[in-house]
């Protein structure tokens, strides 16, 4: 059975850093893309950050590119992302997810993904 487990959301004020954990059990992240997705009230929810298996990342819009930070800890079996300089905007549930890479898939889009963790809030104050 597969789980994702993120931690490491909070409330912080605007400026703050944080970093958040997602843990896997049952499939291994090296042989997966993984991707941090947000979800903001009455919104949709968007790709935030991915890693693909090969290693590479991509960021999703200028908002977030220089301040987010995506990594991975193959021996931990972890994916990071590393939140600097966080604004108001950015208070949202997070979610982490696994893709199996295939042909058709695409990073952006969550029907693509097959695992889901429950998602860690994080909340910015201004």
């Amino acid at each position: 059975q597969v789980q994702l487990v993120e931690s490491g959301g909070g409330l912080v004020q605007a400026g703050d850093s944080l970093r958040l954990s997602c843990g896997a059990s049952g499939l291994t992240l090296s042989y997966n893309n993984m991707a941090w997705f947000r979800q903001a009230p009455g919104k949709d929810r968007e790709l935030v950050a991915a890693i693909r298996y090969t290693g590479s990342t991509t960021y999703n819009g200028d908002s977030v590119k220089g301040r987010f930070t995506i990594s991975r800890d193959n021996a931990k079996n972890t994916v990071y992302l590393q939140m600097n300089s966080l604004k108001p905007e950015d208070t949202a549930v997070y979610y982490c997810a696994a893709s199996f890479p295939t042909y058709a898939r695409t990073l952006s889009r969550p029907s693509d993904y097959d695992h889901w963790g429950q998602g860690t809030q994080v909340t910015v104050s201004s």
